[in-house]
């Protein structure tokens, strides 16, 4: 059996309790078509000394966007992203697996354990700043409120929350709140501490970051690409794809291109960049 038939299979604990079902499926597959090494880890060190023994296995990872996340942090951090490629099956409620899916991985546990088994690796870009935090998808300043989480959520639950609703209205609409940040691309001033600044959000594009700068809606957009951003100005947090950090008062992003290696269904995927 070749080395690329050899997994490591990381099932993330969220993944377990909120969907036994599609766990279990997925390992089924992958089992089926390859040697196959499965851990349970309880919690995030268990999750790391996992991925550090793989030795030449191929990880996998079956869960959210959360355990993709920790997973290139992870790889990321030992400087051993660029050795090989991860792959993903994509666990938990849809507002849960929104970034896996914007990268191209399949819905539903057999479609995405089959593209693991498969499919072909692509190369992708990384946003990672000075304390070695990664972006893989949008990064936005302010931070962007996150949906509720949907685990665990009963019928009681629901009921409770709808009299609640009815007896206390939600309050109207708040004002959208705002900074004042100097916003730098590759070195050029897109905007600086005198203006109000309504929303800053980064992408890693094709080979550059993508960012626009949002000052109200009666005023254009300022939009650049660059391989380095720093933003400064007043305390101010920031959402990177899952997670929520801050408040910070400086902080640059650098990207690298091809940096991680994604497994993805074959079809249109071998040469991308």
């Amino acid at each position: 059996m070749s080395a690329h038939d050899q997994l490591l299979v990381v099932i993330d604990p969220v993944a377990r309790r909120s969907d036994g079902e599609s766990v279990r499926i997925a390992k089924d597959v992958l089992c089926g078509g390859s040697e196959a090494k499965i851990c349970l880890p309880e919690g995030p060190e268990e999750f790391a000394r996992a991925l550090a023994r793989r030795g030449s296995r191929r990880p996998v990872v079956i869960g959210d966007d959360r355990a993709l996340l920790r997973a290139v942090a992870l790889l990321h951090r030992d400087r051993s992203l660029g050795d090989g490629a991860l792959a993903l099956v994509p666990v938990g409620p849809s507002a849960a697996v929104e970034l896996a899916h914007s990268l191209g991985v399949p819905r539903g546990a057999v479609a995405a354990a089959r593209a693991v088994l498969d499919g072909a690796v692509r190369r992708l870009d990384l946003l990672v700043d000075e304390s070695d935090g990664v972006v893989l998808g949008n990064l936005s300043i302010p931070a962007a409120r996150a949906a509720p989480a949907a685990n665990g959520v009963s019928v009681w639950d629901t009921c409770r929350s709808l009299v609640r609703t009815l007896v206390h209205p939600p309050p109207p609409a708040l004002v959208v709140r705002t900074h004042r940040l100097r916003v730098e691309a590759d070195g050029v001033l897109l905007t600086d501490l005198d203006r109000v600044v309504e929303a800053v959000t980064v992408r890693a594009g094709d080979g550059r970051a993508e960012v626009v700068v949002r000052h109200g809606a009666h005023a254009d957009p300022v939009m650049a690409r660059a391989l380095t951003v720093t933003v400064s100005g007043a305390d101010f947090r920031y959402r990177a794809d899952a997670m929520v950090t801050g408040p910070v008062r400086t902080r640059t992003w650098t990207l690298r291109a091809g940096a991680w290696g994604l497994t993805l269904p074959a079809v249109g995927v071998a040469g991308g960049g």
